[in-house]
C-alpha cells in the first residue's frame, strides 16, 4: 500500500469515526429535533455520489469511508422522516 491511500485511510477512518458518536446517539435516543430535513437529506445524497465516485475510481479510502458514513446517514434520515 502506498502513502497516498495510507494517509486516505486514515483521513476516511477519522472523519468516519469522528461521525459515529452522533450517529450511536441520535439512533439510540431517536432525538432529531436539531437536524435540518434538507440539510440531511442533501448531506445523504452527496455521501452517496461520494461512495459511487470512490467504486468508479477504485479509490478504496473514499469508498470505504463513505460506505459506512451512507449506511449510519440513511438511518438517520429515516429516523428524520418517521419521528418528526
Amino acid at each position: 500500500m502506498n502513502t497516498s491511500t495510507l494517509t486516505g485511510l486514515a483521513a476516511a477512518f477519522c472523519t468516519t469515526v469522528s461521525f459515529l458518536p452522533q450517529a450511536l446517539q441520535t439512533i439510540r435516543t431517536r432525538n432529531t429535533a436539531s437536524i435540518s430535513l434538507p440539510m440531511y437529506a442533501l448531506f445523504t445524497l452527496g455521501t452517496l455520489l461520494w461512495l459511487i465516485y470512490g467504486v468508479w475510481t477504485s479509490n478504496m479510502p473514499v469508498y470505504i469511508a463513505n460506505g459506512i458514513t451512507l449506511v449510519l446517514a440513511m438511518i438517520i434520515l429515516a429516523y428524520k422522516i418517521k419521528y418528526k
